[in-house]
């Protein structure tokens, strides 16, 4: 019939409209992005890309977004202009990191961290355990020893957060620098003299511990993710937890637990994949929701 083929056409124009903020959001969000993670996290029951694609081609019409290609994948990042409009809608929390999309996308170290931290984000999201929306990227923790930048912290979907770390080729003794970063942010004083209603709370006490100070310290997660050149992320995974128990708080005021990015993929938060620091290495692995809380 006249006009049979060009539906689909007219289809995926009038939903890439629609979900065009949306886009726009998450890549301002998550810094970077492929079409393939935008699908997921925004139309997880279509099968292909077409409207995400649709979407991604306005907003770079009007000089909102922009791209890098390389070995036949592109990769998606929010322009300055792109960021103030999503600034301006007042949904997205501030950010501390340096890094610019475009710089990620266009650096191979740099764009294969932030395509696994999403990675990540589309595994938590698919399997209910945390709304993309949820996820907050490098907002900045103050300690006595600097400021905290923790690559993604993520509200639960039991209420509860989790910092989450990504590791593809940072080295161990910078991974247990931050991990006693992570120390030095849980044991810093309180700011301020407090009132005779409520004592001085500690920053995570403010940000995380709930008005009743009934949530314990949030869970610090390492998701070790292949990388060129790199021992394989089992392997890193290993020799990290050999380091972790070293450090003081962990397993006692930390709960950290680390799993690699492909059993994260594969198998889902909720399933047995976490390892926890301080528990010898031939203990069962357990779920997000089995995880130990800090004391």
């Amino acid at each position: 019939m006249p006009g049979e083929a060009s539906r689909p056409q007219k289809a995926a124009a009038k939903a890439g409209d629609e979900i065009r903020g949306d886009v726009l959001l998450r890549l301002a969000q998550l810094r970077l992005a492929t079409p393939r993670q935008l699908k997921a996290l925004l139309l997880p029951d279509h099968q292909g890309t077409d409207y995400v694609r649709r979407a991604l081609r306005n907003l770079l019409a009007d000089s909102l977004v922009g791209r890098t290609n390389r070995a036949q994948q592109s990769y998606w990042y929010c322009t300055p202009a792109g960021l103030a409009e999503a600034a301006a809608s007042g949904e997205l929390a501030p950010r501390a990191g340096r890094t610019t999309g475009k710089r990620a996308a266009s650096r191979t170290g740099l764009r294969g961290h932030g395509l696994a931290l999403v990675d990540t984000v589309v595994a938590f999201h698919e399997a209910g355990a945390a709304d993309g929306a949820d996820w907050q990227l490098e907002v900045a923790h103050p300690t006595p020893a600097g400021s905290l930048l923790p690559d993604g912290v993520v509200l639960l979907a039991d209420g509860s957060n989790a910092f989450v770390e990504i590791d593809r080729t940072m080295s161990y003794p910078r991974l247990v620098a931050k991990l006693e970063r992570y120390e030095a942010y849980r044991n810093a004083p309180p700011a301020g003299r407090g009132n005779a209603a409520r004592a001085p709370r500690s920053h995570w006490q403010e940000t995380y511990a709930g008005p009743s100070l009934e949530r314990p310290f949030p869970p610090l997660l390492f998701v070790f993710a292949p990388a060129p050149r790199r021992a394989a992320p089992a392997t890193r995974e290993a020799a990290f937890h050999e380091r972790a128990q070293h450090v003081h708080s962990v397993n006692y005021r930390i709960i950290v637990a680390t799993t690699t990015l492909a059993q994260l993929t594969q198998h889902g938060p909720h399933e047995p994949v976490w390892h926890v620091a301080g528990r010898g290495a031939g203990e069962e692995r357990c779920s997000l929701d089995a995880l130990p809380k800090a004391r």
